[in-house]
């Protein structure tokens, strides 16, 4: 099987990998994805135009794996071949919605009309998920959020799909895949539970809660990240005087999109309708004395290691829209471990 690999076939290849080197460079690396999917549809169709066998596919690979290696250096492995073609096996039928983001109005379209705004390293990723609306979803943000290819990962290993999933209706899942996480409601904000693994806290170990937001603050990047979009810090236990006494909230952020303040409270033992109770005077305090008239109400989130929702629920008005608790874990689990968790709350 000595030169298979034609000689027009070759120059072709090594020409859409050339173009692709002397264009500025994209944000990302945007336009080496497209050239990668090009290549991709190359050997496809250098595959298909050939013998209809599978040593047949293997040797043109290695061979213009050395071709290229050649001509232009590292990058052309087969195993990163291999990845091209699957790029392009994958999206070649893979739509999202193209406007996630205007920076990116005048990408190129591919003939099937798809557009990429995200590195290769995160298409790679990407295309390990095998339930499609999953995946569109993870695209979506990581471009909305300027996520790398790190935090994109933790997001996948931390199931943020499946905890937002889990509390919407059908349609909601729905819209997840086709425009990520929406921000126009208190509840939207929410997670149950929230991951905090970077903290670094055993899960069954004694600790206390200012260990907790210790934590948290040295994370706080981390933090921001687990909360979504929209999230700048104010302060950390932030004292307020009311009828002489001294009060203090662990955590105080303001949320641009929803316009409103969101306050903190770190509970690490079972959450009491005390704390809820407390919380509502921390919320009622900055409704009537901290916020803008132009900006929207307060929400207060309880993290706690352990809740009943039958006390919350109770504890709480019917048509409360402010007050919200939610279990944090510190350790990450297993996918599974975290859906079955969250399953076994609903």
């Amino acid at each position: 099987m000595e030169n298979i690999v034609t000689g027009d076939f070759f120059d072709r290849v090594l020409e859409v990998l050339k173009k692709a080197r002397e264009q500025a460079k994209m944000a990302l690396n945007i336009s080496m994805v497209y050239s990668y999917y090009e290549v991709g549809r190359m050997i496809i169709e250098e595959e298909q135009n050939g013998k209809q066998r599978a040593e047949y596919g293997k040797a043109i690979l290695k061979e213009l794996s050395k071709r290229l290696t050649e001509s232009l250096g590292k990058g052309f492995s087969v195993e990163n071949l291999k990845l091209m073609r699957r790029f392009y096996v994958v999206y070649s039928q893979d739509q999202i919605g193209q406007n996630v983001s205007t920076q990116f109005e005048n990408l190129p379209v591919t003939r099937e009309g798809r557009k990429f705004f995200l590195s290769f390293s995160h298409y790679v990723l990407l295309m390990r998920i095998p339930n499609i609306d999953e995946r569109h979803f993870y695209e979506i943000e990581a471009v909305r959020n300027g996520w790398g290819v790190k935090e994109l990962g933790r997001q996948y290993d931390s199931a943020l799909y499946e905890r937002l999933a889990l509390s919407r209706d059908k349609e909601g899942i729905k819209r997840l895949s086709a425009e990520g996480q929406i921000i126009e409601k208190p509840e939207d904000l929410l997670k149950d539970p929230y991951v905090l693994e970077f903290t670094g806290l055993p899960e069954l170990a004694k600790y206390s809660e200012t260990d907790l937001e210790t934590k948290i603050i040295d994370h706080l990047q981390e933090f921001l990240l687990e909360l979504g979009r929209g999230f700048t810090f104010v302060g950390r236990q932030v004292r307020f005087t009311f009828e002489d006494e001294h009060y203090r909230v662990d955590l105080v952020f303001f949320n641009r999109l929803l316009r409103c303040f969101v306050l903190f409270d770190l509970k690490i033992g079972r959450l009491k309708h005390q704390d809820i109770g407390q919380m509502q005077m921390y919320v009622n305090y900055y409704d009537r004395k901290v916020k803008l008239e132009d900006e929207n109400p307060t929400i207060g989130i309880l993290l706690c290691k352990n809740k009943n929702d039958a006390v919350v629920e109770m504890t709480l008005p019917e048509d409360n829209n402010q007050i919200f608790a939610s279990k944090y874990l510190t350790v990450l689990p297993s996918k599974e471990e975290l859906k079955k968790l969250m399953e076994s709350e609903n």
